[in-house]
């Protein structure tokens, strides 16, 4: 009975949960049916007070926009992430090996990046003077996000503390390469860690906006969470300019010019 009854709280309190993390989101739904003057005087509500479809008009008509802009952010999170995956379980798995020799020298240098890095101008001059990924898509993928120490140190614990060295050593009895110790024992049995990091890696990658802000000048190569800025920054200028009484001639992305008084 209180086995059940505990069963009963734990599924009404993750309920209750699951409805606070589900709210913002219906809410921003309903505003996409809402028209636009009722949202701006009434705010956001559960039920669309007055119904329309205009949002979703506009983005079929700037859909090349629009659907360029989910293509580059969805094919740089899924890259990015297998990129970073690959990465970081290859790096961390000597790092676990007791018998690998540099292991904690190796360990301390991943640590170091976690405390100190170059900043920002050496940054953009490394990857656009020596590597020249300016204006590619490279740029979305390669800077800052492909590999975390975090990340890296995480699949290293794991693979130390939930995998028994004896099962390296029956391998290695068996006469199994490093190679396939990695690929066939320590991946398949790392599948929780792999998918927790992997997460870590793809929220990073789709919401990440500052690659594309430092090295890329090209419209063409911005993502969703870029266009969104450039957007909202051109909604500011407007309004600010329209506030001073000024005439104003705006281009948003992919739109023909058109005054506003």
């Amino acid at each position: 009975m209180k086995k059940n009854g505990f069963y009963r709280f734990s599924l009404i309190y993750l309920g209750i949960l699951t409805a606070i993390t589900l709210f913002p989101l219906v809410l921003l739904a309903a505003g996409s049916f809402t028209d636009e003057s009722v949202l701006i005087r009434d705010g956001y509500t559960l039920l669309p007070a007055k119904f329309s479809l205009e949002a979703y008009a506009y983005i079929f008509r700037k859909f090349s926009l629009v659907g360029r802009a989910y293509l580059v952010t969805v094919a740089t999170t899924v890259i990015g992430t297998v990129l970073s995956l690959v990465l970081s379980a290859s790096l961390a798995y000597p790092m676990s090996r007791s018998g690998f020799k540099y292991r904690n020298t190796l360990s301390f240098f991943v640590y170091f990046t976690m405390l100190f890095n170059g900043g920002i101008v050496p940054s953009y001059i490394l990857w656009t003077n020596y590597i020249n990924i300016k204006n590619t898509y490279a740029a979305l993928v390669v800077p800052h996000l492909l590999m975390s120490a975090f990340n890296v140190l995480l699949i290293r614990n794991y693979y130390r503390n939930s995998i028994p060295e004896a099962l390296y050593e029956a391998a290695q009895m068996d006469g199994a390469t490093e190679f396939v110790i990695f690929s066939r024992i320590t991946l398949p049995m790392s599948v929780p860690v792999l998918s927790t990091v992997g997460l870590f890696c793809a929220l990073s990658y789709w919401n990440s906006w500052t690659n594309a802000m430092y090295y890329v000048t090209d419209p063409k190569y911005y993502g969703i969470q870029n266009l969104l800025m450039r957007i909202m920054k051109n909604i500011e200028y407007l309004k600010s300019a329209i506030e001073s009484g000024e005439e104003v001639v705006m281009t948003l992305p992919g739109q023909s010019r058109w005054p506003l008084p």
